[in-house]
């Protein structure tokens, strides 16, 4: 299945725009798993099966597994997901972005080493950084174009005349790259006025959108500014807000309500909208 199509049926199935981004920091895990075997793998294994039945996507990212050499523990968690929770897409957070003979093979490390349905790449280096990620059809790709953190003003807000250079960048997602289909856009929460133009240029394809939670995007803001026509088209992310909701006993209740009540505070931002 494609997945958009797979993001399609989440949207609707769930009700759900959230994705919860999995960014396992071993030194803010409760004490229950101090000593486990796997922690990293245990601890987001939880949080999975806490939160399934609220979201539109998980997200994990690969540097939180790769520093801890726990790479295996990442594979065996995206088939546990795809396994456990069959028709929630995984969407690797890698952010690659190389030429086109490297790319090939960070395309078949997300897609079959960690059987990821969809992964995020940068588009400093062109179409070459994204070619090859579309010789995998039914795979998506989330190109990276405003993204939350502040120094991104540096590059992607750079004018190229009657437009700025994230904006260059939707515009080439949503044409002429997009030949799959399966492209999204990565835009962050903390830039609703950016959101908005990006989903002028693109008004039908995916958002990615972090920067809710500990970062500080407003939601009702990010909501009105992003979504698609029908009230989808965006998977908003939320990572630390709901991981470390607590590092008590209750740590895994908690992650669920904080997820919930992020599910639900979108949904309420949807309506009003």
């Amino acid at each position: 299945m494609k997945f958009t199509e797979m993001l399609r049926r989440r949207w609707e199935g769930a009700d759900s725009l959230l994705c919860v981004g999995l960014d396992p920091n071993p030194a803010r895990f409760p004490k229950a798993l101090q000593g486990a075997e796997r922690p990293i793998f245990d601890f987001c294994r939880e949080i999975v099966d806490a939160t399934a039945d609220l979201v539109c996507a998980f997200k994990p990212q690969i540097a939180y597994f790769a520093s801890r050499r726990a790479e295996a523990e990442l594979e065996d968690l995206i088939a546990y997901i795809h396994e456990a929770h069959p028709g929630i897409p995984v969407i690797l957070d890698a952010k690659r972005g190389d030429i086109g003979s490297t790319a090939e093979h960070y395309a078949l490390e997300a897609f079959e080493r960690f059987g990821a349905d969809c992964t995020t790449v940068a588009p400093y280096m062109g179409f070459d950084a994204v070619e090859p990620y579309l010789r995998h059809p039914e795979k998506g790709a989330f190109i990276l174009c405003r993204t939350s953190n502040k120094s991104g003003d540096e590059l992607q807000m750079l004018s190229l005349g009657e437009e700025r250079l994230f904006e260059h960048v939707a515009r080439l997602v949503a044409g002429p790259w997009n030949r799959t289909g399966e492209l999204g856009l990565v835009v962050g929460a903390t830039y609703p006025h950016e959101l908005e133009a990006v989903r002028r240029i693109a008004p039908d394809i995916p958002l990615l959108v972090p920067g809710i939670g500990a970062q500080g995007g407003d939601i009702d803001a990010c909501v009105k500014a992003g979504q698609s026509p029908d009230g989808t088209g965006m998977v908003i992310n939320s990572g630390r807000a709901i991981l470390y909701a607590s590092s008590g006993s209750n740590w895994v209740k908690a992650a669920r309500d904080a997820a919930m009540k992020t599910r639900d505070a979108i949904n309420a931002a949807r309506r009003r909208s």
